[in-house]
């Protein structure tokens, strides 16, 4: 029997995963590491540190499981999306820590960037919006806050690279500098259109092309790893972002098929298919895995705020022990009397984006008790997943048949229930929810024929529950234009309040 193993690259760990040619889990090692807070609103991470945990959680998943190199079909990888690192391409050493997708330092330059008019052509070619999560200003402020940075670079003596491109460089000992599509189209710098960096776009972020890796496919052989890591070369076959893998890892791979993940915050992603469009309603375009060389699309919207609200109930006012709780408390009422919170606690992401809305909770009495705060925080969750879903059908003239789930609040049944009626569509959960990491086996299974199609994948998928809507309509209408009054009053608040 052979295996695929996926490298699930995280913000806060470090993961490595076997499948079996049955798409069975066969094993699991994780490895946490530490998060840097330099300034307020600056996230960092030791480049070194996150290498090492990979590294050292592949070898233990070898070890645990008695399998060797030749046994090992691919290496497949998946991985935190925009967390920006630069690099000396002679002794492999960063020059500085990686700064984190969550890092806020760039906003001057970015509120300037936009004030000069620069929103529209950096949308227009990446479909993007101008903002510091992605990497184009973060690589401009390493080269401008490193000493001898941005000289080093213009002579090619520096490399950067979001994280897969730091993982695939230490895999093949320095040999190999690329990127895959994807995380390419996360940077702010790659023609959406094109699948390749853009002139226009580096001389508007004032990056030296030196800089910049080879971008190449999603499923593709891309090399294979240094022989000394694993006791024998594996090849390296297949990598991709985060939330295109698991979209990937859902089978979502026909346009109209979109899947939602509920952890911290929640991140919608719809197939486009082969042709991007124009987001209406302030959804991201960006690049989907794609089983072969050509070019496929989706929209992507985020929440900011989703399991975090869950933790605030638990450590910000101790109504639960644990998150896992919330369910069994939320349970024991058959609504929320009325009682509507908006986890706006850092702003509103897609389809408002509005960094100025903030927490807010209506219509309490002195009837309302913590249960009903439990269950009003499950369905601000869900409230804005459907407001997310409506854009994306807006934006693509056609409607979603099935919301398909992973993440940890993916298995809170009371959620995935209220979540279906208020969308009125069926939210379906697979019974392997690991979906990012399968998403990065699928690729790698592909490219090497571990997986010997599409259709393979598929019939190795299988849905866990189906939650079918049960609310009426007239009902939904109520609660959605409930809820819309309340998303109004927790916008603008810091404006207002200045």
């Amino acid at each position: 029997m052979g295996f695929i193993v996926a490298l699930d690259q995280g913000t806060t760990s470090s993961r490595a995963i076997a499948v079996d040619e049955n798409g069975h889990i066969c094993g699991i090692e994780q490895q946490e590491f530490k998060q840097h807070f330099p300034k307020s609103g600056w996230v960092e991470h030791d480049a070194n540190e996150i290498w090492q945990s990979q590294l050292d959680v592949t070898r233990k998943l070898l070890d645990r499981l008695k399998i060797d190199a030749s046994q090992i079909a691919g290496i497949g990888l998946t991985n935190q999306r925009e967390t920006t690192l630069l690099w000396d391409r002679k002794t492999g050493q960063p020059i500085h820590n990686a700064i984190v997708w969550q890092d806020r330092r760039t906003s001057p330059e970015c509120q300037r960037l936009i004030a000069d008019g620069a929103n529209e052509i950096v949308q227009d070619k990446t479909g993007l919006l101008i903002d510091p999560y992605f990497c184009g200003t973060k690589i401009g402020w390493l080269l401008d806050n490193v000493s001898g940075a941005r000289a080093r670079a213009e002579r090619g003596e520096l490399a950067f690279g979001t994280i897969d491109s730091w993982l695939i460089w230490n895999l093949t000992g320095g040999r190999l500098h690329m990127t895959d599509i994807t995380n390419a189209s996360r940077t702010m710098l790659m023609n959406l259109h094109t699948g390749s960096w853009d002139d226009e776009l580096l001389e508007l972020f004032k990056i030296p092309r030196e800089l910049l890796p080879q971008i190449r496919p999603a499923c593709s052989v891309y090399d294979e790893t240094d022989s000394e890591l694993f006791g024998g070369v594996i090849k390296i076959a297949g990598a991709a972002g985060d939330q295109q893998s698991a979209l990937f890892g859902q089978n979502c791979s026909r346009p109209g098929m979109a899947k939602n993940t509920y952890g911290t915050g929640c991140f919608m992603l719809m197939n486009l298919g082969d042709q991007p469009q124009a987001s209406r309603h302030k959804l991201l375009t960006t690049v989907a895995a794609s089983p072969n060389a050509s070019l496929s699309y989706a929209f992507e919207g985020s929440v900011f705020i989703a399991g975090a609200a869950v933790q605030w109930l638990r450590d910000g006012l101790g109504i639960i022990e644990s998150s896992s709780d919330i369910e069994d408390l939320a349970a024991t009422v058959e609504d929320t009397d009325g009682v509507y919170l908006v986890p706006a606690f850092s702003g509103l992401g897609a389809p408002q984006w509005d960094s100025e809305a903030r927490g807010t909770i209506v219509g309490l009495t002195r009837g309302t008790t913590k249960a009903h705060l439990a269950r009003a925080t499950l369905e601000g969750i869900a409230f804005q997943v459907a407001d997310v879903l409506d854009a994306m059908q807006n934006d693509a003239g056609e409607s979603i048949h099935e919301l398909r789930v992973d993440g940890g609040a993916a298995q809170n049944n009371l959620l995935m229930q209220f979540q279906a009626d208020i969308m009125q569509t069926p939210v379906v959960r697979p019974k392997i929810t690991e979906t990012t990491a399968m998403g990065a086996a699928y690729l790698a299974g592909l490219a090497t024929g571990f997986f010997p199609s599409i259709d393979s994948i598929e019939s190795v998928w299988e849905v866990e529950r189906r939650f079918e809507p049960s609310m009426k309509q007239s009902e939904v209408e109520y609660r959605r234009e409930r809820w819309a009054e309340a998303l109004r009053r927790s916008q603008h608040w810091e404006r207002t309040n200045a």
